[in-house]
C-alpha cells in the first residue's frame, strides 16, 4: 500500500506542477492585461474629462446666448431711440411747403412801400415765420441753405447748372428751395442752381 500511495503523491505533485503556471507565463498575463487596460483607458477618456469637456461647452454656449441677447437688446434700444427720433419725420415733410408758402409770400411784398397795410400784412408773415422756425428748431428741424458753398449730392438736388466763370465749379449760386434735416436726418434736399465750369 504504501507504494500506491507514493504514486498518488506523485501523481498530485505532477498534477500541482503542470497546474501552476510559470512565471514567464504569469508575467506574460499581467503584461496582457496591463497592455488591455491602457488601450480601453486611451479609447474611452475618463468620466472627469468628459464632465470637464461638457462644461467647456455649456459655457461657451452660455456666452454665445448672453452675447445674442446683448445684440438683441441694443438692436431694440437703437430702433426705439430712431422712432423716437425721426416719428415726426412725415409730419415735417408736410409742413415744409407752409414755410416755403410764407418766405414766398414775404419776398413778393415789398418792404418799402408806403401802403400801411402792406407794411402790416409783411410785418404778420415776418412774426408768423419766425414763430414757425422756432417751433421747428425745437423738434431738431433744421434749414439747408447752400447759397455760396460747393454743392453736396446728399444734401442737394441740383436743378440746372448754369456757366459762371467768376465762381468754382460745383459751386451753389441760387436756392430756389431750401432743404431742411430732421436730428440730422435729411426730410427734403436743398433744390439749387450750381456753377459750371
Amino acid at each position: 500500500m504504501s507504494k500506491e500511495i507514493e504514486n498518488e503523491e506523485n501523481l498530485a505533485t505532477e498534477t500541482q506542477g503542470s497546474a501552476e503556471p510559470s512565471k514567464e507565463e504569469i508575467n506574460a498575463e499581467i503584461e496582457a492585461e496591463l497592455l488591455d487596460e491602457m488601450d480601453s483607458a486611451q479609447e474611452q477618456p475618463p468620466a472627469s474629462e468628459e464632465l470637464l469637456e461638457q462644461v467647456a461647452k455649456a459655457n461657451d454656449q452660455v456666452l454665445r446666448v448672453q452675447a445674442e441677447m446683448q445684440n438683441v437688446r441694443r438692436r431694440a434700444e437703437r430702433d426705439v431711440e430712431n422712432a423716437h427720433k425721426f416719428a415726426l419725420d412725415k409730419f415735417a415733410a408736410d409742413l415744409l411747403p407752409v414755410v416755403d408758402n410764407l418766405e414766398r409770400a414775404l419776398a413778393a411784398i415789398d418792404g418799402r412801400s408806403s401802403d400801411e397795410g402792406q407794411k402790416a400784412v409783411a410785418e404778420g408773415l415776418e412774426l408768423t415765420l419766425k414763430s414757425f422756425i422756432e417751433v421747428l428748431a425745437r423738434f431738431k428741424i433744421q434749414a439747408i441753405d447752400p447759397a455760396g458753398q460747393p454743392f453736396d449730392a446728399e444734401l442737394h438736388q441740383a436743378v440746372s447748372m448754369v456757366p459762371n466763370p467768376d465762381l468754382e465749379p460745383n459751386t451753389v449760386m441760387d436756392v430756389f428751395q431750401k432743404g431742411y434735416t430732421l436730428n440730422g436726418r435729411l426730410v427734403r434736399p436743398a433744390m439749387v442752381v450750381v456753377s459750371q465750369g
